[in-house]
């Protein structure tokens, strides 16, 4: 049987990430290198958009060095005149193209993904977002060495130097909103003053005890968005007013907060267990936004923590990044932050036209798996005349949709060794079906405040 494929001409015709480039066409990579910077000066056989494209392919084929990657590129291409670069050229092409260009696509491309249409990631209209960061591992090479440390851990130092990510995600779509990221030793709290940039009214931000300083929590509560914050049990925080839900009214520096004591108690097979959640919110309206129903919100912001297991486990497959100097690095984490967010943007727009899915119910190793085969056939990379608005990726998504989300519990332990050697004791892996229950605690009497 032949096959046609349908791709840009000539030098350009390597440049394609299969169905993924409908959601990154050619005009807005060429866009991108225009008022960024990194366009060729005279046409190579190695063209810019073409390196973009390589970069961005890269991402999909963490295990597999460039000229591989390359390999992938144009294994669907059979029959045309295409360049066989060495290693030595991929490389150059990369320096070439640089940072500017991926920051302006990913600048172009964040955001929270059709939130505004799909079931579950609004909260009383309020779309729901949270920040926090994870810690990812670069080459151990001098260069890379010159911007980031290794950090300590229980056997010394760690093997490999280390930078933070730190992002604002949509936790219905598990978009990337926004992110920065740098030297693990900058801190979280520094990294979620630069994202108060994205917040704005009609969103409700999900946030965990590293974020709870009371000047953090003024500073993003100015943007307008609405604070969900959990907060250390043994914090003092004065009772103002009580309210009728087992909420009081209370003071986190100069914001004026809603606090919950709630006793959260999880019933399985394996046993009870029970802890106490503090959060505080600066959604003041307790009658229209019950304390019962903040708690429950609360535990969507695990869905960031999702989001990074798709981007460090599911993608790169716990891996080092390739990169071997600092631009390089910040090249690969654009790169895989653009294509994190074309995967869920294609997964998105799949579930958006059907009303009894979910979009956490969308399995992303199928998203990543599909796309990497259509890269390899090079299918569907230019669009038919009648546009297709689920696609390939979409139908296999749809075709095998996750359960319902379960509530299930497991035990917090580290279930990979760090070692060769067999770990010490017993780890319970069992993942347990269980029952929850909430009971909100109601403060004492209001305790008399001076100012």
């Amino acid at each position: 049987m032949a096959g046609v494929v349908r791709v840009a001409g000539g030098v350009f015709a390597p440049g394609h990430l299969g169905e993924l480039t409908q959601h990154l066409p050619f005009e807005m990579v060429d866009e991108a290198l225009a008022q960024a910077g990194g366009l060729q000066r005279r046409l190579r056989d190695l063209p810019s958009r073409v390196v973009v494209y390589l970069l961005l392919a890269a991402c999909l084929f963490p295990e597999l060095g460039y000229r591989q990657v390359w390999a992938r590129m144009v294994s669907g291409l059979a029959g045309m005149v295409v360049a066989a670069p060495t290693a030595a050229a991929l490389c150059q092409a990369r320096r070439r193209v640089g940072v500017a260009p991926l920051r302006w696509l990913f600048e172009l491309l964040r955001g929270p993904a059709a939130g505004i249409a799909v079931r579950g990631t609004r909260w009383h209209g309020l779309l729901i977002c949270a920040i926090d960061g994870t810690v990812m591992s670069v080459a151990d090479s001098p260069a890379n060495l010159t911007e980031f440390s290794k950090q300590r851990c229980n056997n010394g130092g760690a093997g490999y130097p280390s930078l933070r990510l730190t992002a604002l995600v949509a936790c219905g779509t598990r978009t990337i909103i926004d992110a920065v990221f740098g030297p693990a030793t900058t801190g979280e709290q520094t990294a979620a003053r630069h994202l108060a940039r994205s917040l704005h009214p009609g969103m409700v931000l999900l946030l965990d005890r590293n974020f709870a300083g009371a000047d953090l929590v003024g500073e993003l509560a100015t943007t307008g968005a609405q604070i969900l914050v959990r907060l250390k049990n043994n914090r003092t925080m004065p009772v103002l007013t009580r309210h009728r839900d087992g909420s009081y009214l209370s003071l986190l520096g100069k914001v004026k907060v809603r606090v919950i004591d709630a006793e959260i108690t999880l019933t399985s097979n394996g046993g009870k267990r029970t802890g106490i959640y503090r959060l505080a919110t600066t959604v003041l309206d307790h009658r229209h936004y019950p304390a019962r129903d903040l708690v429950t919100l609360y535990h969507q912001r695990w869905e960031i923590e999702t989001t990074y297991l798709e981007l460090t486990s599911t993608i790169l497959g716990g891996r080092v990044l390739r990169a071997r100097t600092p631009q390089g690095v910040t090249q690969e984490i654009y790169a895989l932050l653009i294509v994190h967010q074309l995967l869920r943007t294609a997964m998105t727009d799949a579930t958006s036209t059907r009303t009894d899915i979910d979009p956490d119910r969308a399995s992303f190793t199928i998203a990543l798996n599909t796309a990497r085969d259509l890269l390899i056939q090079a299918t569907a990379v230019i669009a038919e005349a009648t546009i297709d608005l689920v696609g390939t990726i979409g139908r296999h998504i749809l075709a095998n949709p996750m359960p319902d989300r379960r509530t299930r519990t497991s035990p917090r332990t580290v279930k990979r060794a760090i070692s060769k050697y067999n770990t010490k004791g017993t780890i319970d892996r069992t993942s347990y079906k269980t029952t929850l229950t909430i009971n909100i605690h109601t403060p004492p009497q209001p305790t008399p405040t001076t100012n």
